[in-house]
């Protein structure tokens, strides 16, 4: 609905005479900061004073005489530089907060196919920690994509290719023998693990395949418990099988961009003056084998074979290298370089007591995703793991993820759900059972909370718009705080007053619902008991 309120008030401005003949900017809504007491906040005079020439207050002043006339709006005024303020009427709020279609207009109509790859880690050793966020991040990506109504895929990269069989093989060897792996081999103490679980009959040449496999079976068994499920897990392999690099580099060269040098063949993307890699790069080693960059390229250009015409890519902070050269790749392939979307996530550091946590005490490298679900537990993960942009370092605090308390943000948000569900059964013990509308007038903090609820699709937009989930988790810690308020100051349960009653019930209602979903968006539980 407040798409909407957004073409009504569109509409209104574009027809009045004040207007008229400009080119307008478009209409976008935020939050009003508290201070205002407005619901809602435009900067839309500013855009359109740089295409009117007028002084942006006026223009603000202006749009508040034509936007009062719509229904919906209660009150508008002008504040300098040119912000316009509006003030929602009460029966809009309710109508809207109680509206529980999320599919957005925009993404019922978008033609793309998207297809998010995540996570892709090879299949040589358990899942890290870094790995967990990527798949946090992805998975809530991929969810908040489908509820908004677009069509987006998950895909899990298995890198099963390549000589990596063959150094799991020895360092398996190595291991089995009692022996040190070789110093370009794995020498995590997982291998001393898989090797007790080793079928006495296998024989040597099977090794780097039979631990390949158990440990891919490992990593799916990570991402279930980590509550990520993938459309695909697309075998590398497979590329191979189906002659994928061999196809990729023909249709590179059809199109001009490979040459031969030194007995190799070479990507000669510096050629072209719009793609962004800075120097050419080899594709054909001399011996005749693809190189990991023929075959990534081969993995993309299945992926635009297959119908994506959005190609998301979660990658790991060592990437930034990657980028370039996969962006000259897809402009070559003749493909939009807009069309490829990378997204690079930074480390995590884990703290606790103050200190940074370095060292694992089972893998002796590294900390191990199982090793930080088993000690906080999943939804403190995935909650934790949202909370933070992408592009920003995260401190995984450890001591707060352990909190069972208000202080750590996800049980907050938890038990609002929890309390509410208690309200429920306490209400259906005094007869309570139905509740349907909310009554006027609104109390504050009523009209708060619902207020709330009305921007959680616009929340929503705003994840799939950054490529974050981080906007939601604050929205989450918000509503909650709201909710907090609104329980400590209105009376849920009276039975001297049924129709109050039944109106702050349907308000828990709306917000145990919203709660949920949203915590489902990012992988977390929403208990009903606590």
């Amino acid at each position: 609905m407040l798409e909407k309120l957004k073409q009504d008030i569109t509409l209104k401005l574009s027809n009045a005479d004040y207007f008229k003949g400009f080119e307008l900017p478009e209409v976008e809504f935020s939050a009003a900061p508290a201070h205002t007491g407005a619901d809602i906040s435009l900067v839309w005079a500013m855009a359109a004073a740089k295409k009117m020439h007028k002084n942006p207050l006026e223009i603000a002043k202006e749009a508040c005489v034509v936007l009062r006339e719509i229904t919906a709006i209660a009150d508008a005024s002008a504040l300098p530089p040119g912000f316009i303020n509006l003030k929602l009427e009460d029966k809009f709020i309710i109508d809207t907060a109680s509206d529980r279609r999320i599919k957005d207009r925009g993404a019922e109509t978008s033609k793309h196919n998207i297809l998010i790859e995540f996570v892709s880690a090879n299949p040589t050793g358990p899942l890290h920690v870094a790995s967990g966020r990527g798949a946090s991040l992805g998975d809530s990506l991929v969810k908040i994509h489908r509820a908004l109504g677009y069509s987006c895929d998950s895909e899990y990269y298995v890198n099963d290719a390549g000589n990596q069989a063959q150094l799991l093989a020895e360092s398996v060897k190595a291991r089995k023998e009692g022996k040190e792996p070789p110093e370009n081999g794995y020498h995590g103490s997982y291998l001393i693990d898989l090797v007790k679980r080793m079928p006495a009959d296998l024989q040597e040449e099977d090794y780097g395949r039979w631990a390949m496999e158990e440990l891919i079976k490992t990593q799916q068994q990570d991402m279930k418990d980590f509550h990520v499920d993938f459309t695909r897990w697309f075998r590398e392999s497979d590329l191979h099988k189906e002659h994928a690099p061999q196809k990729a580099l023909q249709a590179l060269t059809e199109k001009g961009y490979t040459y031969e040098k030194d007995g190799a063949v070479w990507f000669g993307s510096t050629q072209d003056a719009e793609a962004q890699d800075d120097k050419d790069r080899v594709l054909v080693r001399t011996d005749g084998r693809p190189t990991y960059f023929l075959a990534d390229i081969a993995y993309h250009k299945n992926k635009y074979d297959r119908g994506y015409d959005t190609l998301i890519d979660i990658l790991g902070a060592d990437h930034h290298g990657y980028v370039p050269r996969m962006k000259a790749a897809v402009h070559a392939l003749g493909k939009e370089e807009s069309s490829f979307v990378p997204i690079i996530h930074q480390l995590v550091h884990l703290t606790e007591h103050g200190e940074q946590v370095k060292m694992s005490k089972r893998a002796g490298r590294f900390i191990t995703l199982r090793e930080l679900m088993d000690e906080v537990g999943t939804d403190v993960c995935r909650f934790f793991f949202a909370s933070r942009t992408p592009n920003a370092h995260m401190l995984f605090d450890m001591d707060l993820a352990k909190k069972r308390t208000n202080e750590n943000p996800v049980f907050y948000v938890q038990y609002v759900h929890a309390r509410i569900h208690s309200i429920f059964k306490a209400a259906a013990e005094k007869g309570f059972t139905q509740y349907n509308g909310v009554r006027t007038p609104l109390a504050p903090q009523e009209r708060a909370l619902l207020l709330k609820l009305v921007w959680f699709k616009q929340v929503l937009r705003n994840c799939v718009a950054d490529l974050s989930p981080h906007h939601l988790t604050t929205y989450l810690v918000e509503l909650a705080g709201l909710f907090h308020a609104f329980y400590d100051t209105c009376r849920v349960l009276d039975e001297d007053n049924p129709e109050q009653t039944h109106s702050r019930l349907f308000i828990c209602q709306r917000v145990a619902e919203r709660i949920k979903k949203g915590l489902e968006f990012i992988g977390v539980s929403a208990p009903e008991v606590m």
